[in-house]
């Protein structure tokens, strides 16, 4: 999306059996199954299959989210990433206080 200002994007993360988050973010990052890998907005249209792991989302106030992530795949395009997986939790939310 050359030219685009945008600086979030909405990420929306579901496990097989229940929604686990959903929101803006300025930044995710990915546990690949070529190796971490960092989406931001306008980031190229990407499908991949995702490993075991942790998926980081960074809120645009910078509060960080972690979620234990197995097996699945992630699709971005227009600022809209989605992270699809087999088994997914949230293990770790912190605040830019805490950091």
């Amino acid at each position: 999306m050359a030219g685009s200002d945008k600086t979030t994007m909405q990420v929306n993360i579901v496990a097989a059996d229940h929604p686990v988050w959903n929101g803006e973010a300025r930044s995710v990052t990915i546990p690949a199954a070529e190796g971490g890998m960092g989406i931001l907005p306008d980031h190229e249209p990407v499908l991949t299959i995702i490993k075991q792991g942790t998926v980081t989302v960074v809120e645009p106030d910078e509060d960080r989210h972690m979620f234990e992530v197995a097996d699945g795949f992630i699709s971005f395009d227009s600022n809209k990433l989605t992270v699809a997986v087999e088994r997914g939790r949230d293990v770790q939310y912190s605040t830019t206080e805490e950091q």
